[in-house]
């Protein structure tokens, strides 16, 4: 089975284009699902971060403040790098158990968006990046996240550059404009299909 990582920046499609890739009849791990999973009520993720932080962080109906958090950590890169240092180790192991489901699968793709600055790239055999400029990143993070400019600036600003991921690419999907969306996950689907299918496919090590 090939193992795709897709990847890019905050806001670039990646939803949008596993979507795209699911009605092809594709399996899609996402991790950040899983991130999101892992902080419900009782959940080991939730459960550090209330330790952590404290009942400050929970709303009335239990569930944690994601907006709040979100505030947080991107306006300190302690807390940040102490909520990734939580989380990560339990993403990855689910993700791991959720690809292993898939071994009948001619092939997968795992929504990965720090693929590059974690040790989440040994969940995959290939990557494909998503192309998408900042300035496309931030309107669609102000209309998502009905957040102030600043902060959406700011956290695009803490993400790798999206020119050191489309070096390190395998295949590229620009999503600019979404006008050819379906044309580009289509080509890439024929050629998934057909690299799976090649004998001589032999994973990385």
């Amino acid at each position: 089975m090939l193992k795709i990582g897709l990847t890019g920046g905050i806001a670039s499609g990646k939803t949008r284009i596993s979507n795209l890739f699911s009605q092809l009849k594709t399996p899609i791990i996402d991790t950040d699902i899983i991130s999101r999973e892992i902080l419900e009520p009782g959940q080991p993720g939730y459960l550090a971060i209330l330790n952590h932080f404290g009942s400050s962080i929970i709303l009335d109906h239990a569930q944690i403040d994601r907006r709040k958090l979100r505030q947080l950590i991107f306006n300190d890169s302690t807390e940040k790098q102490w909520l990734e240092s939580v989380l990560h180790p339990i993403i990855f192991k689910r993700a791991q158990q959720l690809i292993g489901r898939h071994n009948n699968a001619t092939f997968v793709i795992v929504v990965i968006p720090l693929l590059f600055e974690t040790n989440f790239s040994e969940l995959v055999d290939r990557v494909l990046v998503v192309d998408c400029g900042a300035d496309t990143q931030i309107k669609r993070l102000l209309l998502r996240d009905r957040i102030d400019t600043a902060l959406a600036q700011k956290m695009v600003d803490q993400q790798w550059p999206n020119q050191n991921r489309i070096n390190r690419a395998d295949d590229i999907i620009c999503n600019n404009n979404d006008g050819d969306l379906d044309d580009q996950v289509m080509a890439l689907h024929g050629k998934y299909l057909a690299l799976s299918n090649q004998s001589q496919f032999i994973p990385p090590t």
